[in-house]
């Protein structure tokens, strides 16, 4: 374990995520030499200057261990992914840091999403979902989250029949398909959809409408929780039997009130980011402090987070 230090945060409005009441917590559990968790908030829109700040005073302070990366984590590979002294497998092929650390006076970053959005969806569908249902998947949005589920996707061992990412940028799903041929992916699994400029959520309604029956279908885009409102509009009638994963677990949450008002008529499996959250925490706090984290463990850190959900 890391002997000292304390964990960092970077994202949009981290006083009022629930990992602030879960930390300490957590801490404690653990035996960590710190209770302290510091936000460094940055908005979406904040330009390079302001990532490679946040990055350095996380490398330049002693009383640092590293720090959890979210909204930002592909903004904040680009514009100071140089600082860091390595970055692993997974950041490299898919453009981002969602974890900071600190060994042997060297800054490495990871990417534990790819790792962490596998492990969430393992606790909703059943090993063989796929190969018992044939069905598809849509991930709405194309961003870092959504992209490191499409990895996993990939190199799951009962894979989808295809995997499709939706966008309102060319460029956004362009980086997607980079990412995937980097990463030497099947290129037969992927489709790349671009939204419809004049009428994007109608486009994505009609589309995800149109998915056979048990797709998943995944708000990877952020809507419901940096922004109000959802991907989707209200036209949109789920597939039935569909597993419908909103990412978020907070914030307005428009996407999950949509699948839940048809959970019971169309048989859906409704799920939030809830347990993307406790799986995304404890694999970058596993890796800044340097301690093991069994799935006992993961189980003992989930309950002590439900306590004061």
């Amino acid at each position: 374990m890391i002997a000292t230090g304390r964990m960092g945060f970077v994202g949009v409005d981290t006083r009022h995520s629930s990992i602030q009441k879960v930390f300490p917590l957590w801490a404690d559990h653990l035996g960590l030499p710190s209770r302290e968790l510091r936000g460094f908030d940055l908005p979406l829109d904040a330009t390079d200057d302001a990532y490679v700040g946040v990055v350095e005073e996380i490398r330049d302070d002693p009383a640092q261990a590293g720090a959890l990366v979210t909204t930002h984590k592909v903004r904040l590979f680009d514009a100071a992914g140089g600082l860091f002294d390595a970055v692993d497998d997974f950041g490299r092929a898919c453009g981002e840091v969602s974890s900071i650390s600190k060994r042997d006076g060297q800054l490495l970053g990871h990417a534990k999403d790819p790792i962490t959005a596998g492990l969430a969806l393992e606790a909703i569908i059943p090993d063989d979902y796929f190969a018992s249902t044939d069905a598809e998947v849509v991930i709405l949005g194309a961003g870092g989250s959504g992209v490191a589920l499409s990895w996993y996707l990939a190199h799951r061992a009962d894979r989808p029949r295809v995997v499709t990412l939706t966008a309102l940028r060319q460029a956004s799903l362009d980086h997607a398909r980079t990412i995937h041929e980097r990463g030497g992916l099947d290129p037969e699994l992927f489709r790349y959809r671009l939204l419809d400029p004049a009428d994007p959520a109608a486009d994505a309604s009609a589309f995800v409408s149109a998915a056979g029956a048990g797709a998943v279908v995944v708000n990877a885009t952020g809507l419901g929780k940096d922004r109000p409102g959802s991907p989707l509009d209200d036209s949109v009638v789920f597939p039935e039997r569909a597993v419908v994963w909103e990412f978020n677990y907070r914030g307005s949450l428009e996407f999950l009130h949509q699948a839940r008002a048809q959970e019971a008529a169309r048989s859906l499996t409704v799920a939030d980011g809830w347990v993307y959250f406790i799986h995304g925490w404890s694999q970058v706090v596993a890796e800044v402090f340097d301690v093991p984290m069994t799935s006992g463990t993961v189980d003992e850190l989930a309950a002590i987070a439900e306590s004061v959900r």
